[in-house]
């Protein structure tokens, strides 16, 4: 599938930022949109926001993003989303994929309240910052992912808290039963940082 154009992308994060923003909680804006505003140049086709969970009934999700002309893009979405804790959603003008991300844990929430308010087309949006993208690529840890990560580390390493990341990949690989992650993720950071090759 081919990347969405910018005019859709900007159109909506603009509608996503306006309802999450009408709905009073803590979101931010993740996934490639995230990265490239990160200084990472890639291409995107999606617009993907987390938005704290706990409390937040669904149906005020549906109907603020609903008022920007954003509608559920598969049969049983809301359902699905208690299931799976990702809202799948579609920009209904431009016709652009989006995702919600239900956020549960406490790293997500301090991820939130750090993230930096960035200027993204026509719009300002609490963006995340590079340390905890980082963090969130960590967790999900496909081939794009990884590359995401070494990418961010090579361009942000020195202003950011390693401690910090590394306990959090501990704690994601312990929680996962992926212990392989810690080893792989210290062979992103050695390549970003120039130890290894």
């Amino acid at each position: 599938m081919k990347p969405a154009t910018s005019r859709a992308l900007s159109a909506t994060i603009r509608a996503v930022e306006l309802g999450l923003r009408k709905l009073g909680r803590p979101h931010m804006i993740v996934g490639g949109i995230a990265i490239i505003a990160r200084g990472v140049p890639r291409l995107t086709r999606d617009v993907d926001a987390t938005v704290w969970a706990p409390g937040l009934d669904l149906r005020d999700l549906v109907n603020a993003l609903g008022q920007h002309r954003i509608a559920g893009r598969v049969p049983d979405f809301i359902q699905l989303a208690k299931e799976n804790q990702v809202v799948f959603l579609e920009h209904t003008p431009t016709k652009t994929p989006l995702e919600i991300l239900l956020a549960w844990l406490p790293f997500e929430l301090v991820a939130m309240q750090r993230a930096e308010t960035l200027k993204l087309g026509s719009v300002n949006a609490p963006v995340a910052l590079a340390e905890d993208l980082v963090i969130y690529k960590v967790a999900a840890w496909q081939d794009r992912d990884r590359d995401d990560v070494e990418r961010l580390l090579v361009l942000h390493a020195a202003h950011m808290d390693l401690s910090r990341i590394r306990e959090l990949v501990r704690q994601f690989a312990e929680a996962l039963d992926a212990p392989e992650r810690i080893v792989e993720f210290e062979q992103v950071l050695g390549r970003a940082l120039g130890t290894t090759r």
